[in-house]
C-alpha cells in the first residue's frame, strides 16, 4: 500500500480512496490539481494495485489496518476529510467505525455497500473474475467485447456515461495493468462483499456525508440510513460516481460539504 501526497501540508488534509479494481491515477488524477487549491491531498494506492510495488491485496481489513498505521504515523491519527469512491466508501466507513484514527468529514461517494455471506461472496467473485479481469488487463473475451462494443456504439446519454466511466477505470486506455494480479482482484472483490460494515455508525466529532446518486435507486438511500446514524445525505440526479467524472463540480461539492469556501 502506498499513499501519494500533493500540495501544501498546512492546508486541511483530505485522503482519497479508489473504487473496486481502480488504479489511483485513473480514479483521481483529474481532480488532484483543483483539489490542491483547498486541501493537502493524499491518494491511497491499494496493495496489489500499484506498479511501484510487488504486493498482493490480501483483504479489506488488512488494508484498513495499513491505512490506520499510516495516518497514525504521518498525520497524528487525524484526517480533516476522507472521500471513498465506490468500494472506497467501505474503507471510509470502516475507518470511522473502528475509531483507531479520527476523521472530521467522512464522505461516502455513491457506494453500493453490497454485503453478502462468505459462500455467496465466493460465488459472485467466481462468476465475476473470469469476465472482469481480462477486461481490466486489455484482453476481453468475445462475450464481453461484444457487449462493450454494443454499449459504446449507442448514441445516447448512457453510452457517453459508459465511455467516461470505462476510462475512469482505465479500461480501453493505453496503460498496462498487467502488474495487477488476478489474486489481488479476487481478494479485493471477495473480501469487500463479506466484510461487515456496522449499522447506525455514529462517532463524536465525525460527520458522515453521502453523495447519493439517485439514479442508482432508492434502496441505496435506505442502506445509507441503516449503516449511518443521522448521515448528511446529498442527493444528485446522477448515476454511480457520475459526479466524480465532472472534476470542477465534484471539487465544489467536496468543499461545500466540508465547509470550505
Amino acid at each position: 500500500m502506498k499513499v501519494y501526497t500533493f500540495g501544501d501540508k498546512e492546508k486541511p488534509t483530505i485522503m482519497l480512496f479508489p473504487g473496486t479494481c481502480c488504479y489511483w491515477k485513473n480514479n483521481f488524477g483529474h481532480v488532484i490539481k483543483p483539489l490542491e487549491e483547498h486541501f493537502y491531498t493524499l491518494v491511497v494506492s491499494y496493495s496489489g494495485f500499484d506498479e511501484t510495488e510487488k504486493t498482493t491485496f490480501i483483504s479489506e481489513l488488512d488494508e484498513v489496518a495499513k491505512i490506520e498505521d499510516y495516518i497514525e504515523e504521518k498525520l497524528d491519527g487525524k484526517l480533516f476529510a476522507a472521500y471513498g469512491c465506490s468500494l472506497g466508501g467501505s474503507f471510509v466507513s470502516l475507518l470511522v467505525d473502528r475509531q483507531k484514527i479520527h476523521i472530521d468529514h467522512a464522505i461516502i461517494g455513491s457506494s453500493d455497500m453490497d454485503q453478502a455471506p462468505k459462500w455467496l461472496a465466493y460465488l459472485e467473485t467466481s462468476l465475476m473474475l473470469p469476465l472482469i479481469y481480462p477486461v481490466m488487463t486489455g484482453h476481453p473475451g468475445k462475450f464481453m467485447k461484444k457487449r462493450m462494443d454494443k454499449m459504446l456504439a449507442a448514441n445516447d446519454e448512457q453510452a457517453e456515461y459508459a465511455k467516461k466511466f470505462m476510462a475512469f477505470m482505465g479500461i480501453g486506455t493505453d496503460r498496462d495493468f498487467s502488474f495487477i494480479s488476478k489474486e489481488s482482484v479476487k481478494n479485493q472483490f471477495y473480501t469487500d462483499l463479506y466484510t461487515k460494515v456496522d449499522d447506525h455508525i455514529r462517532v463524536p466529532g465525525t460527520t458522515i456525508h453521502v453523495f447519493y446518486a439517485m439514479k442508482m435507486g432508492q434502496k441505496y438511500e435506505k442502506r445509507y440510513l441503516e449503516h449511518f446514524a443521522d448521515p448528511d445525505i446529498r442527493a444528485f440526479d446522477l448515476r454511480h460516481e457520475e459526479l466524480l467524472l465532472d472534476a470542477d463540480r465534484w471539487v465544489r461539492e467536496v468543499c461545500l460539504t466540508c465547509g470550505i469556501s
